[in-house]
């Protein structure tokens, strides 16, 4: 099965050390493009640009990194609540043509309240995502009859439109695929009837197997099939104790208060899917290596202070490559990755995995299948063979 893999723009910051100032790095225009240049060089299917009051706007970064790239895809969010379904989709149509077709939707219901009521948006958990039902459902159908040039009403419980028109239809028929993810029944539930990618955090392949067996059974009730993908941090080294020595490393400037400010802001988020993020290391209890890898090369270090996302995989290419292939038995095809730095660790991740992945992810590296050089030539007499996985 060829795996498509996703690395990630940090528009929330970037740094070698999490918690710190030390060693971190300006965000700015200049370079978030060298991370999406290296993404889009190396062979990524594309990027994921995170979204929310951390981060710079999502569409106007992946906007100011079309023309820099070529084939790159961009993972960017729609925000019920924020956005009105109308809009996003006249967004996400103009975005698309002017891409050539490489955007993706990733529709992000939130789980801070105190982030969401600072926006402007005060539902509750389920009434959030009654509301995330009833957008996407407009925006899929605004999209899908801009083709034909037909209009649509639509009243809901939180939403509603009388006459919503697109003029100009997206390239991606009947509109670019949706991503979403989410732990609880109402995320379940959503991703079964309106998504086409449903994305996990990184828990351990039996807690991973669980949720696509859930919510590919309630999608087979409706009908439908949905692709499964999962969001993961990677520490990868050329040997094992490399690996675990940098992840010790990304964590080695913490402190126990900065620890427990991150842990008291997580406790306060209604979010299913932080709650189980924090499970794993104890809401912050855990800090030894023996307490946070929760599985086999699967590291709870990161979510001590980062929200979301807070797992890696660590450990030498061989183990990082059978790791993905595990979770790639369970029926998942899509990886989005990050690691830090984002612009070293895209090159690392590429040069030390990529050539043990299936062949449809090594065929897209650079320079392979074309006349170009893969490595230093030797003696100005022969470029070195290509490594077989």
């Amino acid at each position: 099965m060829g795996l498509n893999i996703f690395w990630f723009i940090p528009t929330h910051g970037e740094s070698r050390y999490l918690g710190t100032s030390e060693g971190a790095r300006q965000i700015s225009v200049d370079y978030l493009k060298q991370v999406a240049q290296a993404a889009d060089h190396l062979g990524y299917e594309g990027v994921l640009i995170p979204t929310g009051r951390s981060c710079e706007d999502p569409w106007v970064v992946a906007a100011s990194l079309i023309p820099v790239t070529q084939r790159l895809k961009f993972l960017v969010a729609v925000r019920p609540g924020l956005h009105q379904p109308a809009l996003a989709a006249r967004m996400t149509a103009t975005f698309d043509r002017l891409s050539g077709g490489r955007l993706l939707i990733n529709l992000v219901t939130g789980g801070d309240r105190a982030e969401l009521e600072g926006d402007g948006v005060f539902l509750d958990h389920a009434a959030r995502y009654e509301q995330s039902a009833e957008f996407i459902r407009i925006w899929r159908e605004i999209l899908a009859r801009s083709h034909s040039g037909e209009s649509l009403d639509f009243e809901g419980k939180h939403l509603q439109v009388k006459g919503a028109k697109l003029l100009y239809p997206p390239l991606q028929r009947p509109h670019p695929p949706v991503y979403f993810g989410g732990s609880s029944e109402a995320a379940h539930e959503l991703a079964a009837e309106q998504v086409e990618t449903y994305l996990t955090w990184g828990e351990p392949p039996a807690e991973v197997a669980k949720k696509v067996a859930d919510v590919r059974a309630r999608a087979a009730q409706r009908g439908r099939t949905v692709k499964f993908g999962i969001r993961l941090h990677v520490i990868v080294r050329e040997t094992e104790a490399q690996a675990w020595a940098a992840a010790d490393a990304l964590i080695s400037k913490l402190d126990d208060d900065t620890v427990g400010q991150a842990q008291q802001a997580f406790a306060r988020m209604d979010s299913e899917g932080q709650r189980r993020m924090a499970e794993l290391h104890a809401g912050g209890k855990k800090r030894s290596r023996a307490d946070l890898e929760i599985s086999p090369n699967l590291w709870a270090g990161v979510g001590l202070v980062r929200s979301g996302a807070g797992t890696a995989l660590v450990g030498d290419p061989q183990t990082v490559a059978a790791r993905i292939r595990e979770y790639a038995d369970l029926g998942l095809d899509t990886f989005v990755l990050s690691g830090y730095p984002h612009l070293e660790e895209a090159y690392r991740f590429a040069e030390l995995v990529f050539p043990l992945l299936p062949l449809s992810v090594r065929d897209k590296l650079a320079g392979q299948g074309r006349q170009a050089a893969l490595g230093e030539t030797v003696a100005n007499v022969f470029v070195p063979r290509v490594a077989q996985g």
